[in-house]
């Protein structure tokens, strides 16, 4: 089974992008060598002077136009979702959903965020007007994921949009035919120029684009591709923005509601099958409601079943290679004394990964220790909040993660490694803008403010008013002029 399948037309390699439940080609693609991604550079650098010339307004005009068309066709752009991914068509309108609402906070306030600001100049400058504004960086280039492949992407491609620049965008080789889509709808608002362009292939053209001259590059991947990426942008000094997943855990302290609780965990365990890279792996549990949780997950965790069909809640296991990983996580849990509640072994099948819940896992194991990217939960009993703190920081990772409490939920979540932390909910940072993790993870912001100033850079400006009392930047400066200066700065800063 394979959902890529390479292929050579004449002089032309190709691509087909195949129905990960099915194998059925959903489109053909060209495979976009170096030279093609330079050449669509070029074009995007040349678009870019017009776009950021159309200024705040003029964006945000288009960018609302583009809204109402991913709006207005949200059902056909889900249905390729589903057919890319083998996510469940709700599950696809949802990410598309989220998508469609932080382009329009993108649009609404990227004036706000980087037009001109006034900032206070200081007694010794007094006579200058300070004001620091945010400048689009040019070209922006955007390694996207196939997991969430509108949702994850469009957290850099709008946000970059709305700062001024153009976007050179390559979609992974999972699914290519979204990444096309999306161009192609913003094409029809933006049809003047490429302001907003897709190449598609395999590692080769990723890399080709991080060489390519972009003025910074957006990666979402594993760790491993991470580091690849930032070594090729390190050959120009490409600045680079990382998401590169997580081994996320969820807490549930003793006051929790543990209904609430287990249902979260299973959601956010399970939900797309477990590929997301915010999505629940470990759960540390309070000793005292630890039978009672477990026991409600197992209950939820056994009416969710993967499959093609429209009853089943989750779909296929979208790249085939992950299936191995899941498999092997499992077996080594087993082998080392963990027990499966649900699943186990034999949940591992050729396209499909049915829910598995482990228990008496040892810390230091696979299923524990690396990202699992499948619906695999383990579940562990701790004597306090404080053993669960530590446990669930001692990881490389630090994406996100889950509170459940009612007296301490936002104690316990400042405590934790983590860019991102949802109290008495799952997942719900990644409705409200501000997104990003630390170590292992990767690091800097996307969405909301951070993620608008992520694609800009800080332009100070510093203008007189009017002629100072006291010139200091002149080689025609006095001893005196020193000593009263000397003076003034022991009175503003001296100890008193």
């Amino acid at each position: 089974m394979t959902s890529v399948k390479p292929a050579t037309t004449g002089e032309r390699t190709t691509f087909d992008s195949l129905d990960p439940a099915t194998d059925e080609v959903v489109g053909t693609f060209p495979v976009h060598a170096a030279a093609d991604v330079e050449a669509a550079v070029e074009r995007a650098r040349a678009a870019s002077s017009w776009w950021a010339g159309l200024g705040f307004a003029g964006r945000e005009e288009r960018l609302r136009r583009w809204k109402n068309v991913l709006t207005t066709r949200s059902a056909q752009l889900a249905e390729l979702v589903h057919a890319e991914t083998g996510k469940p068509h709700g599950d696809a309108m949802l990410e598309i959903v989220l998508a469609i609402d932080h382009t329009a906070w993108a649009a609404k306030h990227a004036r706000k965020v980087l037009g001109p600001q006034r900032r206070a100049a200081g007694l010794l400058m007094a006579n200058q007007a300070a004001t620091v504004e945010y400048q689009p960086l040019g070209v922006v280039g955007v390694i996207g994921p196939w997991n969430y492949p509108v949702f994850t992407p469009m957290g850099s491609i709008a946000y970059a949009l709305a700062a001024g620049n153009a976007v050179v965008f390559k979609p992974s080789e999972y699914t290519p035919g979204v990444g096309r889509w999306l161009a192609e709808s913003f094409a029809e608002v933006v049809p003047e120029q490429p302001v907003f362009a897709v190449v598609t292939g395999f590692g080769e053209t990723g890399a080709a684009l991080c060489r390519s001259g972009v003025d910074k590059l957006a990666f979402t991947g594993s760790p491993g591709t991470g580091r690849k990426i930032m070594a090729a942008c390190a050959e120009t000094l490409t600045p680079v923005l990382i998401e590169a997943g997580g081994k996320d855990a969820l807490l549930v302290d003793a006051d929790a509601d543990v209904a609430a609780a287990a249902d979260a965990a299973v959601w956010g365990g399970m939900s797309n099958a477990g590929q997301t890279c915010v999505g629940v792996e470990r759960v540390y549990v309070h000793e005292r409601v630890y039978d009672e949780f477990v026991a409600k997950v197992v209950d939820v965790a056994s009416t969710v079943r993967a499959g093609s069909d429209a009853s089943a809640k989750i779909g296929p296991i979208t790249m085939p290679a992950q299936l191995s990983v899941i498999r092997r996580h499992i077996a080594d849990a087993l082998s080392r004394g963990g027990r499966a509640l649900v699943g186990g072994e034999d949940a591992v099948g050729d396209r499909f990964v049915q829910p598995t819940v482990l228990v008496d896992v040892p810390e230091d194991s696979a299923a524990v220790r690396e990202e699992t990217f499948g619906p695999t939960l383990t579940i562990a009993k701790v004597h306090d909040m404080d053993e669960a703190v530590a446990k669930a920081n001692d990881s490389r990772y630090g994406l996100a993660s889950t509170v459940f409490s009612k007296a301490r939920g936002m104690e316990l979540a400042r405590r934790l490694r983590s860019g991102m932390t949802s109290v008495n909910s799952v997942i719900s940072f990644a409705g409200i803008p501000s997104f990003g993790g630390v170590g292992d993870s990767g690091f800097g912001r996307i969405h909301g403010q951070e993620g608008l100033r992520e694609f800009a850079r800080a332009k100070a400006i510093a203008r007189q008013r009017f002629r100072p009392p006291l010139l200091l930047t002149t080689f025609d400066r006095s001893p005196k002029t020193d000593a009263k200066v000397a003076k003034l700065i022991n009175l503003l800063h001296g100890k008193r």
